[in-house]
């Protein structure tokens, strides 16, 4: 059997008040929804924390926009990483607390993962690009 790439769940990093915020948030929707609440959690658990200044701005973290391919359908996306407050599909702006949003956080330019879509299928997304938003002040 051929192995894939993005079989594996690759190391992710994260900003340590982002991951403590997320945490919050994926508790607050473990009733509502579970399954994200799960993926989001288990993402938290396996990150590697370091403060904002420590981030690799080719991390992805809230608020980066991220450029992907669903290597399945070979479709190319490019999303604005948000609370689910600021989510708007059709400005670019995907929430944390969605299956794909969940899957992309602290994930790296070039980097791989097979994450379950809405409907359970396993998709391979792979990275293209990050980009940091501007900071305010």
């Amino acid at each position: 059997m051929a192995s894939k790439k993005a079989s594996r769940r690759p190391p992710i990093q994260m900003i340590d008040a982002e991951a403590d915020s997320l945490a919050e948030l994926a508790m607050s929707i473990e009733d509502r929804l579970p399954q994200v609440s799960e993926l989001l959690l288990n993402e938290i658990t396996r990150a590697t924390l370091h403060p904002a200044s420590r981030i690799a701005a080719d991390v992805v973290t809230m608020h980066a926009t991220v450029s992907f391919l669903d290597e399945a359908s070979g479709r190319e996306y490019a999303y604005e990483l948000t609370y689910p407050n600021e989510a708007d599909i059709s400005k670019g702006r995907i929430s944390i607390l969605t299956p794909v949003g969940a899957g992309l956080i602290g994930l790296r330019a070039g980097q791989s993962i097979l994450w379950p879509d809405r409907d359970g299928h396993e998709r391979a997304l792979k990275i293209i690009s990050v980009s940091q938003a501007a900071k305010e002040g």
